[in-house]
């Protein structure tokens, strides 16, 4: 940020790291002061300018751009909020978060998160992931920020930014859905599609405090979920690979609970059904196993995560083979009418038979 100030108006000049944010959101990171309710008020007033244009403060910035504002407001004393001081990690944290992750670069970190840490804090949740970002900080002290998330017991791929700039692309590239995930999960049966979508809208279910989701024909969001069974275990339980092409809370969980083959350990949405006998282990089996979203400076991040212990030993107790998983991730488009769903998923299945009659016959020149 660079400035320019006279007695009447401050200048300021939009960095390269600010491209692509909301102008609140620079005067939240540039201009701490400067309060929304004040920010709106110059709005309003006309007192804010864009390059010598009226501005809102929901408008994106980009590089190079000239933000106009008034003189400095100080504070009313009273209101004066203190600082935060947030609590120094430990050595033993700092490593901790550093040995997770596997992909870093100068605009993103990706980290493989394990099982049973939550992403973000909240009630009763005082250990987690956002809590851990200042042992991956730079240089200069700027830790990473989150753009996503994953449920507490959910493992896997979570991307982070490491500059402002990145982490509007980034979160634009979620929003847009243009970012591809890939999740595997073990579920109990045997789905009787191999290769299908589920499109069931989702909603808060009542009464739960909105720690709960549930199928909601009529009030609830839009949900997609492509699914593809890659092995199976008898007619005792499916390997499954899990595209979203929505992010509802839950989707995944509730999409395989609604058709009859909930995610083996998941017992919130598939009650004691969810849980195999033997020594299969009783934590969630649903692990984010790859990521494929565009990077802000060309190119692509296109990355994998190991699975954790507990699903890694349940896969090799099923005879199940790791290398079996990895999919083509292919580029069908799904139509929102049943026809074109229809052949969508023809044509998955038919991409899929042509790659495993592929490798029957590279396996016969051997």
């Amino acid at each position: 940020m660079s400035e320019a100030a006279s007695d009447q108006v401050r200048q300021f000049t939009v960095d390269a790291e600010d491209d692509g944010i909301r102008l609140d959101r620079w005067f939240k990171r540039n201009l701490p002061d400067a309060t929304f309710n004040i920010v709106s008020r110059w709005s309003r007033t006309g007192q804010l300018r864009l390059d010598g244009k009226r501005a809102a403060p929901g408008d994106r910035i980009e590089a190079g751009q000239i933000i106009r504002v008034p003189p400095a407001e100080a504070p009313a004393p009273d209101k004066a909020k203190p600082k935060v001081e947030r609590r120094r990690l430990s050595d033993d944290e700092i490593a901790y978060v550093n040995e997770m992750v596997i992909h870093r670069d100068p605009a993103a970190i990706v980290v493989n998160k394990p099982p049973g840490l939550a992403t973000q804090g909240g009630t009763k949740t005082n250990t987690h992931l956002d809590g851990l970002l200042d042992g991956l900080a730079n240089e200069r002290g700027e830790r990473p920020k989150l753009v996503h998330r994953l449920d507490k017991d959910t493992s896997g791929v979570l991307l982070l930014a490491r500059t402002p700039r990145a982490a509007a692309f980034f979160s634009k590239s979620f929003s847009s859905r243009t970012a591809r995930k890939v999740y595997w999960a073990l579920v109990v049966g045997i789905p009787e599609v191999k290769d299908g979508f589920i499109d069931l809208p989702l909603a808060k279910q009542p009464g739960t405090g909105g720690e709960k989701m549930h199928v909601d024909e009529e009030q609830g969001l839009a949900a997609r979920t492509r699914y593809r069974v890659v092995e199976r275990a008898g007619n005792r339980a499916a390997w499954v690979e899990l595209q979203p092409h929505t992010g509802r809370t839950h989707q995944l969980r509730v999409h395989m609970a609604a058709i009859g083959h909930p995610i083996v350990g998941d017992g919130k949405y598939g009650g004691q059904d969810a849980f195999l006998t033997g020594a299969i282990s009783r934590k969630l089996h649903l692990h984010a196993r790859r990521l494929r979203i565009d990077h802000p400076d060309g190119g692509q991040i296109d990355v994998t995560a190991d699975l954790p212990t507990h699903f890694s030993d349940t896969l090799s107790a099923l005879g199940f083979e790791l290398e079996q998983g990895d999919l083509p991730l292919d580029e069908v488009k799904f139509s929102e009418t049943p026809e074109g769903k229809r052949k969508a998923t023809a044509a998955a299945a038919k991409a899929r038979r042509k790659e495993r009659k592929g490798e029957r016959r590279s396996r016969g020149r051997r």
